[in-house]
């Protein structure tokens, strides 16, 4: 019978899934709508659209698992069912992740400004330096799930063995050993967590020695160099917080075994989780100027108040 923790666990990941794939798929659709269009797409608008297809899949996966827990706990702790979610959760979880680094990166080349060589090098290949790490991202993403897949397949072959009555307590270390490594595949994130936090303190740098010259210039303030920097700011702190809320939620998930109420502690992070899946598409709207002005455009009240090209808006 469902209890009252669980109706409202339910309640709430439905609301969350709702609001998630309306924001992520408004996200796809514009541009997919544009390159339907031009039969091009530039690279900002291929990571936002990337993002936000997998974080439709990241919300199908945890809809599913939500449910699973709700009304059928035994077969969603079962190794079978719990490894398969795992896989492919650990695949799109970690492109995503990645995503959000190469989109943090690709804001910091484009407007962020230092005289550095090195800085300056990667600026000027901005296109190729965040093509490749598309590409690492993919080859990562793929790597730490195969190696999850591995123990996935140790796993099943014990689980198999078990049934016939024998190495039960192998397979209880084995279990265990599956756990400690979902555990520690979050250092996988921490590459990425870098990348994005150095792309954040570049920018704010940035933005700060901008500024300082702007004041020692008597240039005003709100001159567009300016405005681009503070809004980029504002998009990537709000990544930044989105995003430590998300690491914490994943390392709530990825150690609940270890937590003495398991479901309970499962059921706290799928729902900041999705809290992040809805929050980032959002974000990743009000962020780019094509993508803003098409929702305002939608908004009864807002249309014919508001023109695309208004003062404060910011597309990478």
């Amino acid at each position: 019978m469902m209890g009252v923790i669980d109706g409202v666990f339910l309640v709430l990941i439905v609301i969350q899934f709702i609001l998630g794939n309306l924001g992520n798929g408004f996200v796809g659709l514009v541009n997919g709508r544009s390159l339907f269009k031009s039969k091009s797409i530039s690279l900002s608008d291929f990571i936002i659209t990337s993002l936000a297809l997998s974080k439709i899949v990241l919300l199908w996966i945890f809809l599913i698992d939500g449910v699973l827990m709700v009304f059928s706990y035994r077969i969603h702790d079962s190794g079978t069912v719990m490894q398969t979610i795992d896989v492919f959760w650990t695949f799109t979880n970690l492109l995503s992740t990645w995503l959000i680094a190469c989109l943090g990166v690709l804001y910091c080349l484009k407007i962020a400004s230092f005289s550095h060589p090195t800085f300056l090098w990667l600026k000027w290949r901005v296109s190729r330096v965040v093509v490749w790490m598309l590409l690492g991202a993919l080859l990562l993403s793929c790597c730490n799930t195969v190696s999850l897949i591995h123990e996935f397949k140790m796993s099943s072959v014990l689980h198999g063995i078990d049934s016939t009555g024998n190495v039960t307590e192998h397979l209880r270390e084995k279990t265990s050993e599956y756990h400690l490594m979902h555990v520690l595949g979050t250092l996988w994130h921490f590459p990425p967590l870098t990348v994005s936090l150095t792309a954040y303190v570049l920018l704010i740098l940035s933005l700060r020695r901008h500024t300082w010259q702007m004041q020692q210039s008597s240039t005003s303030s709100r001159d567009p160099s300016t405005e681009a920097h503070r809004r980029a700011t504002r998009i990537l702190l709000s990544f930044l917080f989105l995003f430590l809320l998300y690491f914490l939620s994943f390392l709530i998930l990825s150690s609940s075994r270890f937590l003495p109420e398991v479901k309970v502690a499962q059921m706290i992070g799928e729902i900041i989780t999705m809290f992040y899946l809805v929050g980032h598409s959002f974000v990743l709207i009000l962020g780019n100027n094509k993508l803003k002005w098409t929702f305002m455009a939608m908004l009864p009240c807002e249309s014919g108040l508001l023109k695309p090209g208004s003062k404060g808006s910011f597309s990478p």
